[in-house]
């Protein structure tokens, strides 16, 4: 489980998080940096799926139009640009598509609410107990410098600590004046013009992915975001350079090929995990999108943004349209 908590950690904070702004963090590109040979390699591998480059696209079936923007969920300042691309096509379309909508964001909040268990330990061994010293005390430090005091993460669950490391504290501030990322950024503007604003699944989406963890898993997932922890502001340059290159899928071979490259563990093992996550996240989610995406284009012309790295692979959004006889253009490049 530690590569697929490793994984997770990576993944799901610059996935699935919308907040900091990294025009505050410097970093390293970790992988600009690496030797030419390795980067091709990265690069050829990343290739080798379909739709592997872009963030704009258009699928188009019969007179059915559908223009799909995947997006960054964090606040950078280079968003202005996408989102100049971006607003001609919102102002033609009939809806916009989004993971999460208004709505959604509204009564998934009233379900935390209602369901504190869900993202708090409300019951049973807090964090210390649960990661033992070492482990609690590096996490402690970690809070503290995102601005979380210990007494107050200790009661948190696992999972949710996990995403949280993914944050580089100079983001944090950000986080709090909720700046946004390219999603929210358009479903403002859609608001504001009047133009209907739809999710993609259900709200309740992350409590199918995250409530039933076992707390074991939960418990690797923060000890693999740990040993991460040490470079989160590199992390978080190479997750923007990759997305605005139009190179998500980049991002995520450059985390095999890191995560093969770690002493002890098996190759098979790992490309095995690598996967399991892929469907969770990504796969098992695109194939679910794929009747909404067209149910609403059989009304009218959409609009949809989300998550970049749902555009790529073999279970891709992209290639789901295609096998279903969409005829896919890329817009960007």
């Amino acid at each position: 489980m530690r590569l697929l908590a490793r994984l997770f950690a990576v993944t799901c904070a610059a996935l699935l998080l919308a907040a900091p702004a990294l025009a505050r963090c410097t970093g390293i590109d970790l992988i600009a940096a690496l030797p030419a040979a390795e980067r091709a390699a990265l690069e050829r591998a990343a290739d080798s799926v379909p739709f592997a480059r872009g963030n704009l696209f258009r699928a188009t079936k019969g007179s059915q139009i559908m223009d799909l923007v995947g997006t960054y969920h964090l606040a950078d300042p280079r968003q202005a640009a996408v989102l100049a691309t971006v607003a001609p096509l919102l102002a033609e379309a009939d809806v916009l598509l989004v993971e999460a909508g208004p709505d959604e964001e509204t009564r998934l909040k009233a379900e935390v609410m209602r369901r504190p268990e869900f993202m708090l330990l409300t019951e049973g061994p807090t964090l210390p107990d649960l990661l033992g010293e070492a482990d609690w005390q590096a996490l402690a430090e970690a809070m503290r410098a995102r601005g979380v005091p210990p007494a107050v993460a200790a009661r948190f669950r696992p999972w949710y600590m996990a995403m949280m490391l993914g944050i580089p504290p100079c983001a944090m501030d950000a986080v709090k004046s909720g700046e946004v990322g390219l999603d929210q950024q358009l479903t403002a503007e859609a608001v504001a013009r009047g133009l209907p604003v739809q999710a993609l699944e259900p709200f309740d989406t992350l409590f199918s992915m995250f409530g039933d963890l076992p707390i074991d898993q939960e418990i690797d997932m923060v000890r693999a975001a740990l040993l991460m922890a040490d470079r989160p502001e590199d992390m978080a340059v190479t997750l923007a350079n990759a997305y605005f290159a139009g190179k998500s899928r980049l991002l995520w071979e450059f985390t095999l090929a890191r995560s093969l490259a770690m002493p002890g563990f098996d190759a098979a093992q790992v490309r095995a995990q690598f996967a399991l996550m892929d469907e969770v996240l990504m796969a098992r989610r695109n194939r679910g999108w794929i009747g909404v995406l067209t149910a609403a284009a059989a009304q009218g012309r959409v609009l949809a943004a989300f998550g970049a790295l749902h555009l790529p692979g073999e279970q891709g959004v992209l290639a789901l349209l295609a096998a279903d006889g969409w005829q896919i253009v890329r817009l960007d490049g």
